[in-house]
Order: C-alpha cells, then structure tokens, then sequence
C-alpha cells in the first residue's frame, strides 16, 4: 500500500499554521489598526529622507532623527493648536455654566477671541434658533469631554505609531523584499503590482497632502491680508477640508465670508469670495501638476475611498481608503490577466 505523499502532508500542516498565526496576528494588531496605518502612511512619506539619511547616518540613527523631527514639525504644531482650541472651547463652557446661555455672556467672551458679534442680532439669532443653539452646545461640551476623556487612549495609540514607525524606517526594505518572497505570483506580476501600489499612494497621500497645503497656504494668505481673526486655526482647518472631495476650501471661506458681510465689512467679504474662488479653482490646475495626469485615482474611487476609509479608519482613512480600493481594482486586473493567460495556454 503506497505511503501518503510527505510533502503534501508538511505542506497542509504548514498552511493551516500559517493561517493560524495569520488570524491571531490580525486580531493582535486590529485594535491599533489605525495608529498602524498611520505609520505605514508616514513610512511611505519619509522613506526617500530615510534613504538619503543613511548615506551619512546608521539606520537606526536616520530612524530616530527622522522621528524626532517629524514630532518637531508635524506634532507639536498640531499640539498646539488642539491646546488653544480645547482652552478656548473650555472657557466658554465655563461661562456657559457659570451664566447660563446668555448670548451677552457668550458674545463677550467672542470677542476676547477677536470675533467682533452685535449683541442685538446675538440675542435675536439666539431665540430665534434657541432649541439648536442649546443642543449645539451640548453636543460641543459632551464633545470636548469625551475627546479630553479618550486623550490617553490617544496618546497610546501614537506611541504604537512611533514604534511602528520606527521599525518601517529603519527594516522598510527588508519587509518589502520579505513580502516579495512570500506573494505567491510571477515576477512579472510582482513588480507591476509593487509599482501601482507605489503609484497609488504617491497620488493618494504625498500628491493630495501637497495640494491641499498650498490651497491651505493661499487661503491663509488672504485670510490675514484682510485680518481675519484666527488665520492659523482656519488656515488649518483648510488643509483638512481640502483633503475631502466636494468640499475642499469652500468650507473655510464661505463661512467666512458671511461673517463679514454680518460684522460690516461687505468689501472684505467681496474680495474673499473672489479670492477663494480662484483658491477652489485652482484644485483643478494643482492636482494634475503634482499628482500627474496619468489618472492613478478616478474621482469615484477617491469619493467612496476616502468617506469609506474615515468610516472604517478614522482620520488615516482618508489616505488608505482610496489606496485599497485602486489595489483591489489592480488585484483583480492581474488576476483576469493571468486566468485568461492560463486558460489560453
């Protein structure tokens, strides 16, 4: 009676391990999923520095100047305007539950910020929308307390993100040429898939970050020629919204713009509508000169994409999303390709 084959035996047995560690991997890693996209994400976007560091530096050297510098330039900005955010949001809370919701109480402490409001259309704006107005501030002030409540989940979860981060940067090379090895497909395959990958977050992270920070940089240019109050914050908050489709700047200077048509000043708020106009328009000559016209990201896949990924991801997904959905399209290209490849031969 012939033996069963060995080989297919250690094979199956393999396979059913790997699939094993496979799952408990994922289920170790899912909590932190977003925190370790996020440092996929920055790994992508620091990974040419990181090459050009280690011509000078050891890895790990490069690695951790890269880190500490990017918490320099990217983080403590951010910091910073969270802080100022999140005292100017509790001091209203403050005057909320010391006065009331007196729309006098609330109007000073506006103009403290620099928002000059008349009290008397404060007070008629106030009752005539009291209802919202009260449950707009509810829904601000359980906000504040629960984003202040989740700050050390927070501060865990970045503290993934640096460690992740920092064995991308330094092994980033290693793990590719590891998954090179394990994806079982032709070579031809992998390296046309490995490039689309690469061309889809180059379009997807760098091409859009870089859009939407000169959109962001134009606008505040012009917010603080006609001395708007908090130009940095909504200069900030026009990076953010550039990075959605169907909003972009409009969400920043619109706004704006009735606000000073409501404080007096209809020929700043004429100039801003022209001028944020053109900062809109300009979406459609950016994206093409950074990203490239070759089309790496249709407007359908970059739509469901990002409002998909923020549903799943967070605030990461507005990089990944588009990302896996183009790789699924691309997967399943190479997939037809070679089926119909196969049964033709």
């Amino acid at each position: 009676m012939a033996e069963p084959t060995r080989g297919l035996t250690e094979q199956s047995a393999l396979g059913i391990v790997a699939m094993a560690s496979g799952i408990l991997a994922v289920l170790l890693v899912l909590p932190y999923l977003q925190y370790v996209l996020l440092a996929v994400v920055l790994a992508y976007v620091l990974g040419p520095l990181q090459t050009a560091l280690e011509r000078v530096l050891s890895p790990t050297a490069s690695a951790l100047s890269l880190i500490a510098g990017s918490f320099l330039v990217l983080v403590l900005p951010v910091i910073y305007v969270l802080v100022v955010a999140l005292r100017q949001a509790s001091e209203l809370t403050t005057i909320v539950q010391q006065q009331g919701l007196s729309p006098t109480a609330i109007q000073q402490q506006l103009q403290g910020f620099g928002y000059q409001i008349d009290p008397g259309d404060a007070l008629a704006a106030y009752e005539a929308n009291q209802a919202q107005v009260d449950n707009g501030l509810h829904g601000v002030v359980t906000g504040t307390l629960e984003f202040v409540s989740g700050i050390p989940a927070i501060a865990f979860g970045l503290t993934v993100t640096m460690f992740v981060l920092f064995g991308l940067l330094r092994d980033g090379d290693r793990l590719v040429s590891w998954l090179q090895t394990v994806v079982p497909i032709s070579d031809d395959a992998k390296t046309e898939l490995f490039a689309e990958l690469d061309r889809l977050m180059w379009a997807s992270v760098v091409g859009n970050v870089i859009v939407s920070a000169i959109q962001a940089v134009l606008l505040g240019i012009g917010l603080w020629i006609l001395e708007v109050p908090g130009v940095v914050l909504l200069t900030v908050v026009t990076f953010v919204l550039a990075l959605l489709p169907l909003v972009g700047a409009f969400g920043v200077w619109v706004p704006v713009s009735i606000y000073l048509v409501a404080v007096g000043r209809p020929l700043a708020a004429l100039g801003l509508v022209g001028y944020g106009t053109l900062v809109s328009a300009s979406d459609m000559y950016l994206r093409p000169a950074v990203i490239g016209k070759s089309g790496a990201l249709s407007a359908a896949v970059i739509v469901v994409g990002i409002f998909g990924g923020v549903a799943m991801f967070g605030a990461v997904g507005l990089f990944v999303g588009p990302v896996i959905l183009g790789a699924a399209k691309i997967a399943f290209d190479l997939f037809s390709r070679e089926w119909h490849g196969s049964a033709a031969t």
